[in-house]
């Protein structure tokens, strides 16, 4: 297994049921920025292709069969702390007892019963624009973050209200719009000057509107396919990713931070997604 690099934090920015396309409308902040690392749009999401399947497949490192999270489950019920699967969260508290570890979602089960219960965790769930200006001011006051997780939740929404892909004008509006919104963290991690020591993964969970137009869970490649990337030390521009899985983010996110990734995980590290040093 590769080495581990550890670098100082680690960002972890989705949105959600955005598939492959932002090929298909207006992201500039985006490409932009995932120019100066290694982005794929045809990495895959788990299956079935539903949130709390997708999310808890990202945080915790294992497919949907082993960590058996549901929309209704983490809705409902805290993560069992004593589950062989645990988030990439509770792998950072148990190796840094006072680093600062923090999840920014606009979908409140991610924060109720997917990331586990740790009261150290500082989790703020809120509408998309007030779920960024919430994180631009917690970045002001806590620029060494050590984990930071966010979940933008517009595109998912207008996919359920005006259809997905790329013959529904609203849904494509709304990926725009998060682009804008993460075109904000992204100018406070830079005026912080926290690039030059963190690893800055931007993904989403699944698509939709394969088998129906207002929905998604299917294997459909509407649903199934997504797009990863990511931009930090140690990775070059232009970096070609080999077929990977949104489970994969957790090793990524581990190895980035220099902690051991879990055996029992199925999370895999791209071979040449780090330069080999």
């Amino acid at each position: 297994m590769a080495h581990s690099i550890s670098l100082q934090r680690v960002f972890i920015l989705g949105m959600d049921g955005a598939g492959s396309f932002l090929e298909h409308t207006e992201t500039p902040v985006i490409d932009s920025f995932l120019q100066k690392g290694a982005v794929t749009y045809r990495a895959q999401a788990e299956s079935p292709t539903i949130s709390a399947q997708c999310w808890g497949s990202v945080l915790h490192g294992v497919r949907p069969e082993k960590h058996l999270l549901t929309n209704e489950l983490a809705a409902s019920e805290k993560f069992p702390l004593d589950s062989s699967y645990p988030s990439i969260f509770r792998l950072a508290r148990e190796a840094w007892a006072d680093a600062k570890l923090a999840s920014f979602v606009g979908w409140s089960p991610i924060n109720d019963g997917i990331i586990e219960d740790e009261q150290e965790i500082h989790k703020v769930s809120l509408p998309d624009d007030q779920l960024v200006a919430a994180l631009e001011n917690y970045l002001d006051n806590n620029p060494d973050v050590k984990l930071l997780f966010m979940q933008l939740d517009e595109p998912d929404g207008s996919g359920h209200k005006y259809g997905y892909g790329p013959s529904s004008p609203d849904y494509l509006k709304a990926i725009t719009r998060c682009d804008q919104l993460f075109g904000k963290v992204l100018d406070a991690i830079e005026r912080l000057q926290l690039l030059e020591d963190s690893l800055i993964i931007l993904l989403t969970d699944h698509g939709g509107g394969g088998a129906d137009a207002y929905n998604h869970g299917s294997d459909h490649p509407m649903d199934k396919q997504v797009f990863w990337g990511c931009v930090g030390p140690g990775i070059d521009a232009n970096t070609q990713l080999p077929p990977l899985s949104i489970v994969d983010t957790a090793a990524v996110a581990a190895h980035a931070l220099g902690l051991e990734i879990p055996v029992t995980w199925d999370a895999q590290l791209p071979n040449s997604l780090f330069r080999k040093v």
